[in-house]
């Protein structure tokens, strides 16, 4: 597909081949997030086996890889700002690798620990960069539908490990049971991700660096040369010279443009990605793709039944991710933000009732009488769905483009740094508020979070759909240049 597509709206053509290509290389990194951040939802029980590790430890051993992530989403903002996008994507796949490896080899929780670790810094490192990048080369009408790329590469990884976790077991009898060589099955589990991981890094050799950042860089020519071969040579030189008027050239983006020049204050959009960040986790949906299997147990489930609800979990997520794709750029990235926000909220209100009126047997486990198992199953999919088909995608698109070019990395570190934060304190808190509140109350918590998110969403998000990096760049410096005045 190599025709060029002309979008009147912004009165610029494209190579649509070349610019999907281009956001598929970077979106492996999601998938490798995706698959990393699945792969532990299988290990849990055969993990606190093989280390002998209590409830707590149980919980830090699965979160201890989130600890990682806040500080790989950091330091890759930062650094691609210093170094550019497409090395620190390199860095991110080769540590994919050690972490995957060094995972399945660990004889104790400190071992597993130190490699979950390490592994953190490239998940957190690969969800700012891919839509850092994605965002850079894609054309503002397409740039929601490359963008949620990303996201959609995070549930097919996602799946990907519920699938090869549910293989690997079924061939060995269970995740804590001896598969080959001597290794136990959750040692396989982990070191399937070799090979995703190991083609991520090969395939990021045939891409450029983001025009954006050689503008800033100084790299003017090359920059040129990239947005040249993504759509024409005319169209590149106006191209970089409307760049140049959002990027100071004589120094390359920092971490302290996070602070305007006007008020001397963090800019205020900053605040707002911070919010849309850490609310994506506080509704709670890492509960279900960490914990699934011992939530589902916890439910009633068998060992076997569980980890299949987990891959109907998965396709229900991919599918509802098609669904973001087709609509993000035709209704917009709010409207599907606040649709999103109330559905999440009344399907974990729903679970929250079930799970909360359900029976305990003599053993203090869930009973879910009659049909009450299966209206939860609907109402955690159809959470799943809502999530998928919103706050899942939108969340990484609008980070990806709503900041100005001059701090776009430095916001996005920020930003990840709240998310993966976020992240942690979720993952780390319900083993606790599993064993002393229950799951009703546990997904109470998060319904109201639900509430939370749509009247954040509808007083502070603004609409970027089919707007160009620069003008939104250029709007957002207006905005503070007034306000500045008004208030100064």
């Amino acid at each position: 597909m190599t025709d060029q597509i002309q979008d009147s709206q912004q009165n610029e053509s494209y190579n649509l081949g070349r610019v999907i290509f281009l956001a598929f290389v970077a979106a492996i990194g999601g998938f490798l997030f995706g698959f990393d951040s699945g792969v532990i939802n299988g290990t849990v029980d055969a993990l606190q086996a093989a280390f002998d590790s209590d409830a707590t430890g149980t919980g830090f051993n699965v979160a201890s890889v989130l600890l990682g992530c806040v500080v790989g989403a950091f330091f890759a903002g930062t650094l691609a700002d210093r170094f550019g996008r497409k090395p620190m994507m390199l860095v991110a796949g080769i540590v994919f690798v050690i972490s995957a490896w060094g995972s399945g080899i660990s004889e104790g929780s400190l071992e597993f620990v130190i490699y979950r670790l390490i592994g953190g810094l490239a998940v957190g490192a690969a969800s700012i960069l891919a839509p850092l990048y994605i965002s850079e080369i894609a054309p503002s009408k397409i740039r929601g539908r490359l963008a949620t790329l990303q996201q959609l590469m995070i549930v097919i990884g996602l799946f990907m490990a519920f699938m090869s976790n549910y293989a690997l077991a079924g061939l060995s009898g269970g995740a804590e049971e001896e598969l080959w060589l001597g290794f136990q099955t959750w040692s396989w589990m982990f070191w399937a991700e070799i090979l995703p991981a190991s083609l991520f890094v090969i395939v990021l050799l045939f891409i450029p660096e983001s025009p954006r950042y050689l503008v800033a860089s100084n790299q003017a020519e090359k920059a040129q040369k990239v947005l040249a071969a993504i759509s024409n040579a005319a169209q590149a030189a106006v191209k970089v010279a409307d760049i140049k008027t959002t990027v100071r050239t004589d120094s390359r983006p920092k971490l302290g443009d996070i602070i305007s020049k006007y008020t001397g204050k963090i800019h205020p959009l900053v605040w707002v990605g911070i919010g849309i960040a850490v609310l994506q986790q506080f509704t709670g949906i890492n509960v279900i793709f960490y914990y699934g299997a011992t939530l589902w147990q916890a439910a009633g489930f068998a060992e076997s039944d569980a980890l299949l609800t987990n891959v109907i979990s998965g396709s229900v997520n991919i599918f509802f991710t098609f669904v973001a794709i087709v609509l993000i750029d035709k209704v917009g990235r709010k409207p599907l933000l606040l649709v999103g926000s109330i559905g999440q909220a009344v399907m974990l209100g729903i679970l929250a009732y079930l799970f909360g009126t359900a029976s305990l047997d003599s053993a203090n486990n869930l009973i879910l009488e009659g049909n009450n198992g299966t209206y939860a199953l609907l109402a955690a999919n159809g959470y799943i769905a809502f999530f998928a088909a919103s706050w899942g995608p939108v969340m990484w698109v609008m980070l990806g483009e709503m900041f100005p070019n001059q701090y776009r990395g430095a916001a996005l570190a920020v930003c990840g740094i709240a998310q993966w934060g976020s992240n942690f304190a979720i993952t780390m808190t319900f083993p606790i508020m599993l064993n002393y509140l229950g799951l009703g109350v546990s997904y109470g918590v998060y319904a109201v979070f639900g509430v939370v998110a749509y009247f954040f969403v509808r007083s502070l998000v603004k609409e970027t759909k089919g707007r160009t990096l620069e003008d939104m760049s250029r709007e957002q410096e207006e905005e503070e240049r007034k306000h500045a005045s008004q208030t100064g």
